[in-house]
């Protein structure tokens, strides 16, 4: 799918092109659990699809306008100035919410260290 053409549809034909896809997707992978289909490409570019759409989405919300060339512009600069902050002061919040990782990454971790030890001895 196209983004040009994504970019040009209205916010309701982009949720229409949305529940579609993720329909469309829904389909496929029940399909592949039941051992009826073994399109894996077909998946993946489905899910390519959605976040197209998902970004399109994102972008009218934000209001960035992109030109020609793919490249993200900002259509006004007062509104568009503040939307990132608090999308970026969002997402801040968010890091700091979330658990911390499962032990396993520091427990291996140190657990290499400790065997790197041993083995200098």
């Amino acid at each position: 799918m196209d983004v040009e053409k994504l970019r040009n549809l209205t916010d309701a034909e982009l949720l229409h092109q949305q529940q579609e896809l993720n329909d469309q997707l829904f389909r496929l992978k029940f399909q592949l659990k039941m051992g009826q289909t073994e399109s894996l490409t077909k998946i993946r570019g489905l899910r390519k699809d959605v976040a197209r759409v998902h970004t399109v989405m994102r972008e009218k919300e934000l209001g960035i306008v992109a030109h020609g060339n793919d490249q993200p512009a900002v259509a006004a600069a007062g509104d568009a100035q503040a939307a990132p902050k608090k999308a970026a002061a969002g997402k801040k919040a968010r890091a700091k919410s979330k658990p911390a990782a499962k032990g396993k990454t520091a427990k291996s971790a140190k657990k290499k260290t400790a065997t790197a030890k041993a083995r200098k001895k």
